[in-house]
């Protein structure tokens, strides 16, 4: 007879005996027993035990800070967090000073770069369009002299009657200049034909001559720099129509360079943008006319200085110009944007129109 038995029944301490490795049945000869093998089960860990408050109790519990503190192991981590804290903070202050130092570099590099080596080396930025000036609402001319600048100029005329007038510019108040100029000869220079027409020639010794000026306002700066670097340009310079100075005006009328001027207004060509003439050329002619003295007719002032007055020095080239070759000792008066130079005949000798303490202010 043959027994049968199941494997909970069989004990067995290795795998190879076990009847939970076995696919088929053991047969056992020596007790005519045959083992089936039964299905084995694996154990497998049971989920926690759930109270009745259905909150499950967690397996692991974190200490807050002053337990890490108090644990030898976690506060040597907490030391340690600190201790790099500690080394990180200068490294950002260094970069943070880093960048500051960098930023403060390139604003001191583009500022030196529009301002270094004087006028010279200056952009031509120093020389954008000028100014809009005043415009006249009924004739639609530019620039007028507010009543003031016009008190100041005609006060002027008044104190040298009879005297000899030249103004580089045509306004209708600078008619009046040459009434209030009896006795005295006044002349304009006016590239505008427009503004001619209507002027009474000859009355009270009044001239009015159409000139050319071909020079725009936008070569102020290369004319600058051949000025300051050619002899040819200097106030010792005889014959200024047929200098080589490229600022100089060579076709003006002959007069012009024989008369000994009182007064010189400088309020012209318009200038009011870099494609239209600009007045290089009209400031440094008058700062030569006024120091040559001329050799023909003089006025019965005999003054040995010349009055030049520059009109719409708020403008870059107006300022510039003047500065450059009228001087800044010169001037003696200032109303509104009128600047009242007043030049001596001797400085025609020398080889510079300013003073080395007006050039070293200017950078030359």
């Amino acid at each position: 007879m043959i027994d049968t038995i199941t494997t909970n029944q069989w004990r067995v301490n290795s795998p190879d005996n076990n009847p939970c490795h076995k696919k088929t049945p053991l047969f056992l000869k020596e007790k005519n027993v045959i083992v089936l093998p039964v299905r084995c089960w694996t154990r497998k860990k049971m989920p926690p035990h759930v109270s009745n408050g259905g909150q499950i109790s967690p397996s692991v519990q974190f200490s807050n800070g002053a337990g890490l503190r108090s644990s030898p192991k976690n506060g040597g981590t907490a030391t340690r967090m600190r201790f790099h804290g500690k080394k990180l903070l200068p490294v950002l202050l260094l970069i943070l000073s880093c960048l500051s130092i960098l930023r403060l570099l390139k604003i001191a590099m583009v500022t030196s770069h529009s301002s270094s080596d004087s006028v010279l080396s200056s952009s031509l930025s120093l020389f954008q369009p000028n100014a809009p000036s005043t415009v006249d609402t009924e004739t639609g001319d530019a620039t007028l002299l507010t009543s003031k600048e016009f008190m100041v100029l005609s006060k002027m005329i008044t104190r040298k009657v009879p005297c000899n007038l030249l103004v580089f510019g045509l306004q209708s108040q600078y008619v009046d200049l040459s009434s209030i100029n009896a006795g005295g000869i006044t002349v304009f220079l006016e590239d505008d034909p427009r503004k001619i027409r209507g002027i009474e020639a000859g009355f009270n010794g009044t001239r009015v001559y159409n000139v050319k000026y071909q020079t725009p306002a936008k070569k102020a700066y290369d004319l600058l720099k051949h000025a300051r670097g050619n002899p040819a340009c200097s106030p010792a310079t005889n014959l200024m129509n047929q200098s080589s100075c490229k600022l100089a005006l060579r076709n003006l009328p002959e007069e012009i360079y024989k008369l000994k001027w009182d007064v010189v207004v400088v309020d012209g060509p318009t200038g009011d943008s870099l494609e239209a003439p600009g007045r290089m050329s009209t400031i440094y002619t008058a700062g030569m006319l006024a120091r040559g003295g001329g050799t023909g007719k003089k006025s019965t002032t005999t003054t040995t200085t010349t009055d030049v007055v520059v009109h719409d020095v708020h403008r870059t080239i107006e300022k510039w110009f003047s500065w450059e070759f009228l001087c800044e000792e010169n001037l003696v008066s200032a109303k509104g944007k009128l600047w009242d130079f007043r030049i001596s005949v001797d400085q025609s000798n020398s080889t510079s129109f300013c003073s080395s303490e007006t050039l070293g202010r200017l950078g030359v």
